[in-house]
């Protein structure tokens, strides 16, 4: 693995703005990356305040523990921001939280080193694992699953219409030769696509489905959020950026479920509310997204989606 590849953070003024840094208070960066994020929230902060950066990719920790070095006020960690409220709790800030940032995903370098697996455009090990020393591979998912399952992760995570004809190729020809590179899945998943979308690689949804399921993408996003919502002050944002529909869909239902509220399930002539069953969180704004000055310099922007809530209680 190299870690010589560059990074561009997306919305990158937008998320720290939405997160309105209050300059002594306590802020999560669930995502560190490398940094982009990060950093620009440490300027806006004095001496007492206080940053916590996760990450479950060794490159990026190893990035953050340059900056930790450098900075006091920042501590990274390597685990998955699902995992907050543990760290949390046991830095005794629990419900002391201000903001927290989720820039959901892939990253930059993780797409652009063949080494680590994520991309067909670039041959490399079929890996894309963002903790290579934790889970599977997709290579070993791909070597073991049957065929059903392979179909569910396209279908499911992926969005691809042809599912299951391409997981019946995958499995006809791993019969013969066990899939090791991401080039030479490609080329199987490419050829067992009846219909190409232009513009777009004929290997893109399945190669999407695979990644997201080998990291647990969307289950780490559910647990987050959950945690997240324990882990913020009342008044602490909430901000979310996500990068496809599947992502977007999970955020945009919890930041809407806990602005509501739970009151439609008491009976109607009840005079007063409990508390229980209060909204939890204020929505602010409506999604931004990227300028079109900002897709023009990174054209990987163009899907980005931000949600922005508050804790009220």
């Amino acid at each position: 693995m190299t870690s010589d590849f560059r990074h561009i953070t997306v919305l990158l003024h937008e998320a720290v703005d939405s997160l309105d840094v209050r300059v002594g208070g306590c802020y999560i960066d669930g995502t560190f990356g490398r940094g982009g994020h990060s950093r620009l929230i440490l300027e806006k902060l004095d001496s007492s305040g206080r940053l916590l950066g996760f990450d479950k990719d060794p490159l990026a920790i190893a990035t953050g523990q340059t900056l930790a070095a450098e900075d006091g006020r920042f501590v990274v960690v390597q685990r998955s921001f699902a995992e907050m409220v543990d760290e949390v709790r046991a830095r005794g800030l629990d419900g002391k939280v201000a903001g927290i940032l989720l820039d959901l995903g892939v990253s930059s370098p993780q797409l652009d080193d063949p080494e680590r697996g994520f991309s067909f455009l670039n041959d490399g090990p079929l890996d894309m694992r963002m903790d290579p020393s934790r889970g599977i591979s997709a290579a070993q998912f791909i070597a073991t699953a049957s065929d059903e399952e392979i179909a569910r992760v396209f279908k499911d995570y992926g969005e691809e219409r042809f599912a299951k004809r391409m997981a019946r190729a995958v499995v006809q020809r791993r019969e013969q030769t066990p899939f090791t590179r991401t080039g030479d899945l490609a080329a199987v998943l490419t050829e067992a696509n009846p219909a190409w979308e232009k513009g777009k690689n004929p290997a893109t949804r399945a190669f999407q489905g695979l990644r997201i399921h080998i990291n647990n993408e969307l289950g780490d996003l559910e647990r987050g959020l959950d945690a997240a919502l324990e882990a913020l002050e009342v008044g602490g944002k909430l901000v979310v950026i996500s990068f496809h529909s599947l992502e977007d869909r999970i955020v945009k239902q919890f930041m809407r479920k806990h602005a509501k509220g739970e009151a439609d399930k008491l009976p109607r002539d009840l005079p007063i509310i409990p508390k229980a069953f209060e909204p939890r969180l204020k929505l602010l704004g409506k999604p931004q997204y990227a300028s079109d000055a900002e897709t023009k310099a990174n054209p990987r922007s163009r899907s980005a989606v931000m949600r922005v809530a508050e804790k009220l209680r």
